[in-house]
């Protein structure tokens, strides 16, 4: 019996970019992967990333809420500050870079909706204009007091983090206008603090951009179904999608294709046939 030809979806996914007049490219956790970030899927994924997490017995949900910071700061900004850290000197790897050059191709280039907080789409060149992080960015901080200050950069601060233990040496960080402990402006679990101003602004200038694109595609990127955030945007918009997924890549819920492969080993497969 012949086998299927592999190539055959990689084509179909092709085409569908060469159509397209704008790409929405929709991101999760498992598009870093490749860049050599960690994968917290699964208790045991975090564990093995922070053992000191392991020892403490907290799960993700226990160490990324507000919570953690009220009870346990500078455990839960050595888990932050860590990943601050990791992400500033972590590289995106070159899918990102094929992804904003076949935008350039387009009319109405790209626009990115992601549930990653790491900034690195805006670090591999994408315009801060035409990202939307529905997360927020640990890359911005704010009152965990709730005392009225908007969000503000974390540029300039430099967490100094024991990693065996998983705490923050240095001083914590605190707001500007109250003196209170400051968070990442991310939205955790059990988080009806977190300051959306940021995100909803992008998301505004997402509508527009949606607005005038007229026959886009979408690219989702290891998107998961634990947290569906990403999956379910990209197929509520009823756009042609292409799913890239080495372990949920299934694709019922809209038309399109899908490509059971990590996002690198995917858009380098898809850059060879656009090239």
């Amino acid at each position: 019996m012949p086998q299927p030809d592999a190539a055959v979806p990689t084509q179909a996914a092709a085409t569908l970019i060469q159509q397209a007049d704008g790409l929405l490219i929709t991101a999760g956790a498992g598009l870093g992967v490749d860049s050599g970030l960690p994968d917290f899927r699964g208790t045991e994924g975090l564990w093995k990333a922070y053992p000191a997490l392991r020892q403490a017995g907290l799960d993700f949900s226990e160490i990324a809420c507000p919570k953690a910071f009220q009870r346990q700061p500078t455990l839960a900004w050595g888990f932050y500050g860590h990943r601050l850290n990791l992400y500033r000197r972590t590289q995106p790897h070159h899918g990102f870079t094929y992804l904003r050059n076949w935008a350039t191709h387009k009319e109405h280039g790209a626009f990115v909706f992601t549930s990653n907080v790491d900034g690195h789409f805006q670090k591999a060149g994408f315009s801060t204009q035409q990202v939307m992080e529905c997360h927020g960015s640990v890359h911005w901080l704010q009152c965990l007091r709730h005392c009225g200050e908007p969000s503000w950069s974390a540029e300039g601060w430099e967490p100094m983090v024991d990693e065996a233990r998983c705490q923050l040496l240095s001083a914590l960080p605190h707001c500007p206008r109250c003196g209170g402990l400051a968070r990442p402006n991310v939205l955790m679990f059990d988080d009806p603090g977190w300051q959306p101003a940021r995100s909803q602004r992008q998301h505004e200038r997402l509508d527009r951009w949606l607005s005038a694109v007229s026959h886009p595609v979408v690219i989702e990127l290891g998107a998961g179904t634990a947290i569906p955030s990403v999956r379910w945007f990209g197929t509520s918009l009823g756009f042609p999608l292409i799913r890239i997924n080495l372990r949920e890549p299934a694709l019922t819920e809209c038309a399109g294709v899908s490509l059971a492969d990590s996002a690198l080993g995917a858009l380098t497969d898809l850059n060879a046939r656009l090239a």
